[in-house]
């Protein structure tokens, strides 16, 4: 007698959309993404040409470029303040050549849920790349290493983060990327019990209130940061 197996039918991949002037970048990026299975379905050079696409055909994820035609100042950003007003089920994630914190936090805090700012150098790492738009898609909330290392070492006069020791302060940097206290683990090597204790340690220590969910923490930390 033969028993079939039904297995489940495979998740459908994250449709994507890359928004970029520049032709060779933005064709390099949708080939990387395409080979790490996503699928683009738009690959454009200009807000304008993003807002029409996904108001015609909204995908999972739009990564757009921070600086765009005609100006080349902040079209990106702009467009992107679009999306997550107009199409909140699109998750966007916003590449710069640079680290910009003030425009990294204004995206994060106009959108407390699906939205990221990555550098440009990261895309080089496809793993990396493809878990920001996982994590992106999935409502989470991605800030780029660069522009959290630039927060935690501002000089500040009796900064709250003296009081840190040097292991609560690798675990707050993570933490500000959008990671889950799982990641952050795996990232520094630690168990689970142990980093709770520290997050609890630096919560406690800058006097914050833990969120109910990772994106409400990453929002508190970041509003802390800058400061």
């Amino acid at each position: 007698m033969r028993v079939s197996s039904t297995r489940p039918a495979p998740a459908p991949a994250l449709r994507v959309v890359v928004a970029d002037d520049a032709a060779l970048f933005r064709e390099g990026l949708s080939r990387l993404l395409a080979e790490a299975g996503f699928a683009v379905t738009a690959a454009v050079g200009d807000a304008g040409a993003l807002l029409a696409h996904v108001a015609a055909d909204p995908p999972d994820v739009a990564l757009v470029d921070i600086r765009m035609p005609p100006t080349h100042t902040t079209e990106g950003l702009e467009a992107a303040r679009t999306l997550r007003a107009r199409h909140p089920g699109t998750g966007v994630l916003v590449l710069s050549a640079h680290v910009e914190t003030g425009y990294a936090l204004q995206l994060i805090e106009n959108g407390a849920t699906g939205a990221g700012y990555l550098l440009k150098e990261r895309v080089a790492d496809v793993t990396e790349l493809s878990d920001a738009v996982r994590r992106v898609a999935a409502g989470g909330l991605v800030v780029d290493p660069g522009v959290v290392a630039t927060l935690v070492g501002r000089r500040r006069v009796h900064s709250p983060l003296d009081a840190l020791s040097e292991r609560e302060r690798e675990v707050l940097a993570v933490m500000a990327e959008g990671r889950s206290n799982q990641a952050i683990g795996e990232r520094l090597f630690l168990s689970p019990k142990t980093v709770e204790a520290y997050v609890r340690s630096v919560f406690t220590k800058l006097g914050l209130h833990q969120g109910v969910d990772d994106n409400r923490r990453v929002l508190a930390v970041l509003a802390f940061l800058r400061r």
